[in-house]
């Protein structure tokens, strides 16, 4: 599948500073392919679902998209092929998504994705792992398209999220994102009770374990 430990270890995350209405979390990773290839694999609708999920919609500036099972929204700003914004609607509420590419020599591109939710109930219950843990989690098929060229397996990856490799990733990404927390200013017994809670949802355990 994926060496897990490397990708926990490669991908950097950062999480904006409490006390504003809103917080971002960022998560990024650099890739052994030019900004071409990564942002076609990021904005083609035909070459999305092979690594991340089926889309519809009218992928351009003002065009508003729906992942399949998952958030849609509208495409407010694009400047191919380096940026791209997006609302980030789910059930009754909206995020923000920003993509930037950035070309580190003719063959390495790194990836910049930052995800800003409003301070809510939300937030407060789970914090930046949230979301942090899921785009983890979609930048394991990211990098796995983009080191094959080939389909991602979904049955394969569907199998390893729920075996105890997958389960482990999720941990490790868990307590990544609580140490980014923390460093934001975050403090300790709000970001690991977030970080717990989180955890326990993408992995039916217990969050007072």
């Amino acid at each position: 599948m994926i060496d897990a430990d490397d990708q926990i270890a490669t991908v950097t995350r950062h999480v904006s500073a409490p006390g504003a209405e809103t917080r971002t979390v960022t998560i990024t990773q650099t890739y052994a392919s030019d900004v071409a290839d990564v942002w076609d694999a990021c904005t083609n609708p035909e070459r999305i679902p092979r690594w991340f999920l089926p889309v519809t919609g009218d992928l351009r500036l003002g065009g508003r998209y729906q992942l399949e099972g998952n958030a849609g929204g509208t495409i407010e700003e694009c400047e191919p092929p380096t940026r791209f914004r997006a609302t980030w609607e789910f059930g009754e509420g909206i995020s923000w998504i920003e993509v930037r590419l950035t070309a580190e020599a003719p063959d390495r591109t790194r990836l910049e994705l930052a995800h800003t939710a409003p301070v809510d109930e939300h937030w407060g219950q789970f914090g930046p792992g949230a979301v942090g843990i899921g785009w983890d989690l979609g930048l394991v098929g990211l990098s796995l398209h983009l080191a094959t060229g080939e389909p991602v397996d979904a049955a394969a990856v569907d199998e390893w999220t729920r075996s105890d490799a997958g389960l482990q990733f999720m941990t490790s990404s868990s307590a990544s994102w609580c140490d980014a927390d923390l460093a934001s200013g975050t403090p300790v017994e709000e970001a690991t009770g977030a970080a717990a809670r989180t955890l326990a949802a993408y992995t039916g355990g217990d969050p007072d374990a």
